[in-house]
């Protein structure tokens, strides 16, 4: 049966009868639909729920509001959220980040007024669902927001402390602080002691080694904490205050607002904020656990989408609308539930439905057993989780990105002045920073070795021209000036004062050469710049840009460099851009020697070997062999004639042979070449990884993945996985072969390699990349029997089980999404990644990983002409190679 025909079971009796009932000719009726919980949504919504019932408790006991509102909002924030909401596995409910507002509001105007309120944010919110102006919201800087949990998270912790003693909070983060010495004086044995007790199972039970430790930690241990704490207390007898639930029936419900309208405005839009911030965030970093997770990736049935976030937003709001008129705490997505819902395997929103039903059950049949909860118990969980908020990686990340200080002047507002006030002055110094990064522009003159150096450092602005115009105005006349713009704005004031100096300069003589650094500006390009905005890059894109047919821009009203002057470094690299943008060029009175030496040496410019053709553009473009299902023994030994190539296919050999002579016109001696890409590295690349590279060199190597490739010239790892220092444990050999372990046929070299990645550095994926054009698969392909037993020939037998792979009969073919393979050699090409995956998993270390389900394996094929990646997903009936597309980088 072909793959692509699903199969399907018999028919049921009750669907054969309903068929025969229905008329003739008549459409069938749709099939009957029962409403199924998958088993791994039932057991994810239990951990949530045992993580949310403490927690709820614990906020709305943060927050001064009656207990019961903290299970109301969870169990609407799990119900109607997770309904509605456009995040299926983001979990909802009262949120640590929402206390601080809450606990105001309380303080200011009642609880049944601070419901009203909660109403009319979530009314808002719907209003900015409608608008579709969700990713608005995500416009605000990270530093901004982490510096408002972080200000919260200390304003909880602070508040909690008081509890944790056996007192009571005050109003204010300073009032608490001034109150501390005191509470220190007459603190509560029994419930310090619990406090401890609760905080030391929090932080010790994460951390049982072992196996043991494996099977514990999936109770969660914030439950762990509370029941223990509460237990210990009960069997010891301790004198503490306990929770104690009202009857539902004097449960206080929303009433209208009362206070002043502008004090009730600010509460709404504060609380709108706050809300819709951190559950639009959540949803974001809900859809990174998920990316992260190939189980959910992976499932057919139960495919996970990107979140909705407008949807998100409506969701938010209704939940906020049924929280605040059934009297409960406002709701907003919580980090932690999520987390915890998207690593206990749940699939979809029912999940989250679920949990919030187990709250219902559990408000209204536990209330017995949570009456004999500690309230210190509850305030050390709440203020451990508020220290959490203030995270130190948050830090070293605004530090790195140079906003410490809005990050300091968020979280010091929301601590003194409240989250409105704090976010408000947050926002006005990111402002006046991002204006001053724009408007500061550093300009610096030195001399060295005759040539006059000028370094513009940031954007170069109309505010900058009289500064720049005064330094270039006394460089000497006829004198080499190299002016390095080092930023990635350029208006057109600065434009024009440039282009005017820069063609005076020259009518008397002088050289000018201008450089960049960075945002694809590459070194030395020689082109001035009229060049570069003629090219239609403008301010700020890469001064050596290309024009529209490919051809670099010549560099007018700059005389060129002699060849003995020009410097070891002038290389025309561009570091960290597109590999488009990294063809190296040399002055062609540099290369002109060198040139004429090899073509007396070898012959004509612009042949190549046979070798060379091998891995050249043009071995793309191979005939079209492709073997029918009927003739695989056959293939082999056949030769097919080559097919009249398409118009695409003729455009892209004509434009790979014509950019082969032309590098064969350039071509240098290649320790030139070597040292020349060096000293580019050392001046322009160096400084701008040297920071990462020395934290990669204090912390060592940390890479997530071994990739094991061909050797292929034409295969730049890096480019087509996005990745950097660190990311990658990269092995390349010919053909990208894995050689089975064992005996005669295996290999040390390969084998060693995937010992190491494994068992040493624990990488979690492992993945086989195979390309089109391979050599090592032509050359296997063609070989015959006998022979001399030449390296190459003795390296290839490990690509024999790839071939007969090829040719049995019983098994499918390896496929292409939307396509078949063009040739033979593709075919093998596709083939030989599925096959060297079966011999990866013959070895001991990739098979111990994968049982201990550490371990993921990947296959990759690469068309190099198209520049497209195909990913290996395994279907019944064949392995099908599927487009990684724009749209799978973001899901």
């Amino acid at each position: 049966m072909s793959a692509c025909v699903p199969t399907r079971t018999a028919h049921s009796t009750r669907s054969t009868r309903t068929e025969r009932n229905h008329q003739p000719h008549s459409p069938p009726p749709p099939p009957h639909r029962r409403f199924r919980i998958a088993g791994a949504d039932v057991s994810a919504s239990i951990a949530v729920f045992l993580i949310a019932l403490p927690l709820s408790l614990g906020i709305a006991l943060a927050t001064g509001a009656p207990l019961q509102a903290g299970l109301v909002a969870a169990a609407v924030g799990g119900i109607v959220a997770g309904w509605i909401g456009g995040s299926p596995l983001q979990v909802s409910g009262p949120a640590a980040g929402l206390t601080v507002v809450t606990a105001d509001l309380i303080h200011r105007y009642g609880w049944r007024t601070t419901c009203a309120i909660t109403v009319l944010a979530g009314l808002v919110q719907l209003g900015l669902g409608c608008l579709r102006v969700a990713r608005t919201a995500l416009a605000v800087s990270p530093a901004i927001v982490h510096g408002m949990l972080a200000g919260i998270g200390v304003t909880i912790a602070v508040a909690q402390l008081h509890v944790v003693l056996g007192g009571s909070p005050q109003s204010s983060v300073l009032d608490n602080l001034r109150a501390l010495p005191a509470q220190f004086a007459r603190l509560q044995p029994a419930a310090v002691a619990v406090s401890v007790l609760t905080l030391a199972l929090l932080l010790l039970w994460p951390r049982i080694p072992g196996r043991v430790g494996r099977l514990l930690h999936k109770v969660p241990a914030a439950l762990v904490a509370v029941t223990g704490a509460t237990a210990t207390a009960a069997l010891a007898g301790l004198t503490v205050p306990k929770v104690d639930l009202p009857s539902w029936s004097s449960h206080a419900l929303a009433g209208l607002p009362e206070g002043p309208v502008l004090g009730i405005v600010a509460a709404v839009l504060t609380t709108t904020l706050v809300c819709s911030v951190q559950s639009l965030l959540g949803a974001v970093a809900v859809d990174k656990l998920i990316a992260s997770s190939p189980s959910l990736l992976s499932s057919r049935s139960t495919r996970v989408g990107r979140s909705d976030l407008d949807r998100e937003l409506l969701g938010q709001g209704a939940a906020n609308i049924v929280s605040g008129a059934l009297g409960g705490l406002p709701v907003a997505g919580v980090a932690v539930r999520s987390s915890a819902n998207v690593q206990a395997g749940a699939v979809s929103r029912n999940s989250t439905m679920l949990h919030g039903v187990l709250v219902v059950v559990a408000a209204l049949l536990m209330v017995p057993i949570l009456d004999l909860i500690p309230l210190a118990s509850l305030a050390a969980l709440v203020m451990a989780v508020g220290i959490q908020m203030v995270s130190l990686h948050h830090i070293r990340t605004v530090t790195r990105h140079r906003e410490v200080l809005v990050y300091a002047v968020t979280t010091l507002g929301v601590v003194l002045l409240g989250v409105l006030e704090g976010v408000t002055l947050g926002i006005a110094v990111a402002v006046a920073v991002a204006l001053h990064r724009l408007a500061r522009t550093r300009i610096t003159h030195h001399e060295k070795e005759g040539v006059h150096h000028v370094h513009v450092r940031g954007q170069l602005t109309f505010l900058a021209v009289p500064r720049l115009s005064r330094i270039l105005h006394l460089m000497p006349q006829g004198s080499y000036v190299v002016v390095e713009l080092d930023g990635s704005f350029m208006d057109h004031a600065a434009y024009e004062s440039l282009q005017d100096w820069q063609k005076s300069h020259t009518a008397r003589g002088g050289s000018v050469e201008l450089t960049g650094r960075r945002h694809g500006t590459g070194p030395d390009t020689g082109v001035d710049l009229e060049a570069r905005i003629g090219a239609g890059t403008g301010p700020g894109a890469g001064i050596g840009s290309r024009a529209e047919g490919g051809e670099p821009t010549a560099p007018r009203g700059l005389a060129p460099v002699p060849a003995g002057d020009t410097p070891i470094a002038d290389c025309r690299c561009r570091p960290w851009t597109p590999w488009r943008n990294h063809q190296c060029e040399v002055p062609r009175e540099t290369t002109a020697t060198a040139t004429s030496r090899t073509a007396r040496t070898s012959g004509t410019p612009g042949t190549t070997s046979k070798a060379d053709s091998a891995h050249s553009p043009d071995s793309e473009e191979t005939p079209d062999t492709t073997p029918r299902k009927d003739q695989r023994k056959e293939t082999r030994k056949e030769t097919t004639e080559p097919t009249e190539p398409t118009e695409h296919a003729r455009h892209t050999e004509n434009a790979g042979r014509a950019a082969h002579t032309e590098h064969a016109e350039h071509t240098e001696p290649s320790g030139h070449q070597l040292v020349r890409g060096i000293s580019a590295f050392q001046r322009n690349t160096a400084p701008l990884v040297r920071g990462e590279l020395a934290r990669l060199a204090r912390e060592g190597q940390r890479p997530t993945q071994l990739f094991l490739t061909c050797a292929d010239s034409r295969l730049v790892t890096s480019m087509i996985t996005s990745s950097g220092p660190g990311d990658l444990f990269v092995v390349r050999n010919v053909g990208n072969l894995v050689p089975p372990p064992g005996g005669e046929s295996g290999d040390d070299s390969v084998a060693a390699a995937i010992e190491y990645a494994v068992d040493v550095l624990k990488v979690r994926s492992i993945t086989v990349c195979g390309h089109s054009g391979c050599g090592a698969m032509q050359a296997l392909f063609n070989s015959e029997p006998g022979g001399p037993r030449t390296p190459l020939k003795r390296w290839l037998r490990h690509g024999l089980p790839s071939l007969e792979r090829m040719a049995d009969d019983s098994r499918p073919w390896a496929r292409l999404a939307g396509r078949t393979p063009a040739d033979a050699v593709e075919q093998l090409c596709l083939t030989n990644v599925v096959q060297q995956l079966e011999h990866l998993r013959a070895h001991e270390s990739v098979a111990g990983a994968l049982r201990a389900g550490a371990l993921e394996l990947h296959g990759l094929y690469f068309h190099v002409g198209e520049a497209q990646a195909y990913l290996l997903t395994g279907e019944s009936g064949g392995e099908l190679f599927d487009h990684v597309g724009v749209a799978d980088l973001t899901a």
